[in-house]
Order: C-alpha cells, then sequence, then structure tokens
C-alpha cells in the first residue's frame, strides 16, 4: 500500500468525501473569503468591498457553502434594517495555519514554477 492510501479510502467512500472537502476548502474565491473572514466578523457589503472582483452571485454561493460545511456562521441581529454578520468557525480557524503554510510554499516557489511552465509552453 503506498504511503496516502489511506486518505484516498477513507469512510469507504474511496475518497469521495476528501475530495469534496478539499474541492471546497481550495476554492479561490473560498480561501479569500477565509482569509478574509480571519479579520471579521463582517457584513456582506464589507466581504464584497475587501474581495476584488467577485460577483455578488458567487459571495453569496460561497458564503453559503462554506456555511454549510460548518467553516462560517452567519448571524442575523433584530435590528432595523437587519444586520447580518459573517463570522469564522472554530473549524476554519483551525485551518488558517494549514492555508497560510500552503500560500507561503506557493509565494516561495512562484518563480521555479513560472520558470518551468514557461520551459514547458516552449517546448509546444
Amino acid at each position: 500500500m503506498f504511503r496516502y492510501a489511506r486518505l484516498c479510502s477513507v469512510r469507504g467512500d474511496q475518497g469521495k468525501a476528501i475530495r469534496s472537502l478539499l474541492d471546497r476548502i481550495a476554492d479561490k474565491w473560498a480561501l479569500l473569503l477565509i482569509a478574509t473572514l480571519h479579520d471579521g466578523p463582517f457584513r456582506f457589503t464589507e466581504l464584497e468591498q475587501r474581495i476584488p472582483g467577485i460577483s455578488r452571485r458567487m459571495l453569496t454561493l460561497t458564503l453559503r457553502n462554506l456555511e454549510r460545511d460548518g467553516l462560517v456562521t452567519r448571524t442575523t441581529f433584530a435590528e432595523v434594517p437587519p444586520r447580518v454578520e459573517y463570522e469564522l468557525t472554530d473549524l476554519a480557524q483551525s485551518l488558517i495555519p494549514h492555508a497560510v503554510a500552503l500560500a507561503e510554499w506557493a509565494g516561495e516557489h512562484v518563480p521555479v514554477i513560472e520558470a518551468s511552465r514557461t520551459a514547458y509552453d516552449e517546448r509546444f
């Protein structure tokens, strides 16, 4: 058995659960939202302003998916007009160091990866 076989077959579902979760977390908007909410909580419009390029629809969908996965909480305040805030859960907070480590790795290796891409593209 190879080194990470256990991760691929966890829960007896041939790794579907892990792939599904990694797809969600690795989504560019999800990571940007998680990073932004690390300084939160924030209201919808504040998030929209802090994440350039995200559409209202994509922001809504991403927040809903993160809430569904237990990474974001949505709190509605009984005010006029109603106020809604989004905040990271403890589960999402535990993801931050790993996401930062991945981002640091990427930042450190960008020149090597770009050189590799250029060399590959020149071959074809």
